[in-house]
């Protein structure tokens, strides 16, 4: 299906006709009023009349409506896509070119050095996007959330994302989800989306946002009751009266966020800002249709009215009594209130000499924030001050770009010494070269992202990165230390007079002249593709076509090896880093390099270290699979809680599988990773008993028992074989459906799909 630069009014109707068809069909089985997220979920419903609608343990089938692609993800998605033999997709999909780009002197210096490094991604990009029917969104165009706000999301809508911040459309009430590549493809080649039916929790919100505190206070407080497990296998709705005072942009910079406590996604009930924010970017007829079908994008007014009886946990965040937050480091869900910060940075021990304020990136780059740490620059212009380390700013798109520009925003901001990134992700996914800071400095920086792992912006493993709103970001950039609440701080002004920072209070959420379109940045498919060559150079270090997995031979696991017991937080950036090494995204082969490097080794506290137990050698790990998978012995990786929390980057489940791995062992995962394991073939199981995590010793040889008899539901079991000649067995469990265990013995879902 070829992908238009919006999403049309006759495409946004369809699908409400197609929700009420559903609905219709779900209300006479159910017989109960339904929650905004069961609208969503069930009205796109492959097959309502027999869908099982367990929440936490039926597995559904959904159809959802679009598909998008960022470039780091979109380059192994593609690839995958390739191998499936389709003309066309099914569904709209477009690709967004943001994540390649690295920040270091400016927007224009940054972008073009961007062009030439990373020219063989961008036309392997652009070639498939024009044989496929992709539109494509080039360099500089856009983070690919804030584009897809501006131009595809509407109330009611389900979509998919390679990449863990999709839920950011649930600002404009949809349905977003994060996913591995291979999901993508499902849905691409006509296929429905399959996902553990989630359990909802509720977050009423009541009071209104004042004073200093910001819609990215909402996330974190939420972040800091919850947990960045919390939310698995859940969906977070928000509802209450303090929904209307968030701006439609506030609200997706609160559902991007969600991707931090695991949530499948997060979503907000139709209102009028979100209207307002339609006709604002120039889709009206996309703003009437939603309010002529309003009854299909809300909740019901039963659950409005007793939510306690239709929502499996409520939240209750009061707005007016909501303090501003920050979270770090290392962890988003490590909170702390501004007015405690300096007991919170004595308690951890952690810099307080601040080196940088980072503002923007897919969570807070809208108009609305532009204009809000516009207004506090003004305040600082007006008493000659400036700021005391250095402020990036990333526009979220060239929409946003050019608008605050024309609006004399960028100006201000540009007058207190702002760097203006290129409209991309630049630090936020690593994508910054630092020079001001050496590898080993121990610093702390501020930030407007959603993402603070150790290394995560900077490669510095010593740099501590702290969350909070744009807002606080600039504050604490005007005093360069994190043991205060700066908002309280005297600041001198150039007369030698001090001051304090004053609230801007309400600022417009949307441009009163709206949004300067960017009709430069989109490149549309071709009528006719049948001329198109998608460009792969064989000899490349970047892009290398795929070879399908071999499928499972039938038999149990016998003799596999430890690679790593993993200790503590290991996300997908522990698994697969990204920064340095985006630009082996399309190549498998060379990105198995980064396995694992992250990954904390629970015998010698090693960073990316671990054990041959062949040679006896301590080695990096990817260097130690190699050789395992030299020697034709298999793998297994054994892991902590939450074992691949973060990105949706489904490298950290192809890399392995490309390495030797058949199975990782884990307390617990996170949704996205957990079912990109499953598409690769590599069988995700836990421990029945999460204490047995402990019974893994350095030099075990591991069997994995009962697959024979694999089912749903089915005991499996593993023999430790220590070095000391004992063996002892333990209990494991698997999640997998029957579909997903097709996945396994096919080798991969892809395999399954092309058989």
């Amino acid at each position: 299906m070829s992908s238009a630069v919006d999403s049309t009014p006759q495409f946004v109707e369809g699908v409400y006709k197609k929700m009420e068809e559903n609905l219709t069909i779900i209300r006479e089985r159910l017989n109960r009023p339904l929650t905004y997220t069961e609208k969503l979920l069930y009205g796109h419903l492959d097959d309502p009349k027999a869908a099982e609608l367990e929440p936490g343990s039926s597995y559904i089938k959904t159809r959802p409506d679009r598909v998008a692609l960022q470039d780091a993800t979109a380059q192994m998605a593609i690839l995958q896509y390739m191998l499936a033999d389709q003309d066309e997709a099914a569904v709209p999909v477009t690709v967004h070119c943001d994540h390649l780009i690295q920040a270091h002197k400016g927007a224009k210096n940054d972008l073009e050095t961007a062009i030439i490094q990373n020219r063989e991604v961008y036309d392997f990009l652009a070639s498939a996007s024009q044989k496929y029917g992709f539109g494509c969104w080039k360099p500089g165009a856009g983070i690919i959330h804030q584009v897809v706000l501006e131009q595809y999301a509407f109330p009611g809508q389900m979509m998919l994302g390679t990449d863990s911040h999709t839920p950011n459309a649930g600002g404009l009430g949809g349905f977003a989800c994060g996913v591995g590549g291979a999901d993508a493809v499902d849905v691409m080649v006509g296929l429905a989306w399959e996902v553990l039916h989630p359990k909802i929790i509720g977050v009423k919100l009541t009071g209104a946002l004042n004073g200093w505190t910001a819609p990215k206070d909402v996330i974190l407080k939420l972040l800091s009751i919850l947990s960045c497990s919390g939310g698995t296998n859940r969906v977070i709705e928000y509802f209450g009266e303090g929904t209307s005072s968030i701006s439609c942009t506030g609200k997706a910079t609160i559902c991007n966020m969600g991707a931090e406590l695991g949530a499948t996604t997060s979503t907000f009930p139709y209102d009028q800002r979100m209207a307002a924010y339609l006709e604002a970017i120039g889709r009206n007829e996309t703003a009437k249709l939603a309010e002529e079908y309003r009854h299909l994008l809300v909740a019901d007014p039963e659950v409005t009215a007793n939510p306690q009886t239709y929502y499996d946990q409520i939240i209750e965040i009061n707005l007016s009594e909501l303090e501003p937050h920050l979270v770090g480091p290392h962890s988003p869900d490590l909170a702390s209130p501004i007015s405690k910060m300096a007991e919170h940075m004595a308690e951890g021990g952690w810099p307080t000499n601040m080196t940088t304020a980072l503002i923007g990136s897919c969570t807070n780059s809208s108009y609305e924030d532009m204009g809000r740490i516009a207004a506090m620059a003004d305040q600082l212009l007006e008493k000659g001050t400036k700021l005391k380390v250095p402020l990036f700013i990333s526009p979220g798109s060239e929409q946003v770009r050019a608008t605050i520009e024309r609006d004399g925003i960028l100006k201000n901001l540009e007058d207190i010494g702002a760097v203006i990134l290129t409209n991309a992700c630049g630090p936020c996914i690593g994508q910054w070269q630092r020079d001001d800071v050496k590898t080993g400095t121990k610093n702390s920086i501020v930030t407007s992202y959603n993402r603070n792992f150790p290394k995560r912006a900077d490669g510095n493993p010593e740099t501590c990165a702290f969350i909070g709103s744009p807002e606080t970001a600039m504050a604490y950039a005007c005093v360069a230390r994190m043991d205060c609440n700066p908002f309280e701080e005297e600041l001198e002004a150039a007369d030698g007079s001090t001051f304090t920072l004053q609230s801007p209070g309400q600022v417009a959420e949307v441009p009163a002249g709206g949004f300067i379109h960017d009709d430069q940045g989109f490149l549309a498919p071709p009528l006719d593709s049948s001329h198109v060559e998608v460009l792969v150079d064989p000899a490349s270090e970047r892009l290398a076509l795929l070879t399908p997995f071999a499928p499972w031979n039938g038999k149990n696991f016998e003799g596999l090896q430890l690679l790593i017991k993993a200790k503590g937080k290991c996300t997908t950036d522990h698994i697969s880093p990204a920064g340095p090494w985006l630009r082996f995204r399309g190549h498998l082969n060379n990105i198995s390099d980064n396995m694992l490097t992250g990954a904390v080794n629970a015998f010698t506290d090693g960073v990316g270290t671990s054990k041959n137990q062949l040679s006896g050698d301590n080695k990096a790990v990817n260097e130690v699979a190699r050789d395992y998978t030299a020697a034709a012995k298999n793998w297994l990786v054994v892991g902590d809680t939450n074992y691949g929390e973060g990105s949706s980057r489904e490298h950290a489940a192809m890399s392995p599988r490309h390495m030797g791995a058949r199975a990782v062992i884990t307390r617990s995962f996170a949704r996205i990773h957990e079912t990109n394991l499953k598409k690769q073939g590599v069988l995700p199981l836990t421990f029945v008993k999460v204490d047995d995590y402990e019974r893994i010793l350095e030099d075990d040889v591991i069997d994995i028992n009962g697959l024979t008899e694999l089912a749903p539901g089915s005991n499996i079991t593993a023999v430790l074989h220590h070095n000391d000649g004992s063996s002892e067995e333990i209990a494991l469990h698997h999640s997998c459906n029957k579909e997903q265990i097709d996945w396994f013995k096919a080798g991969s879902a892809l395999n399954f799909l092309r058989s």
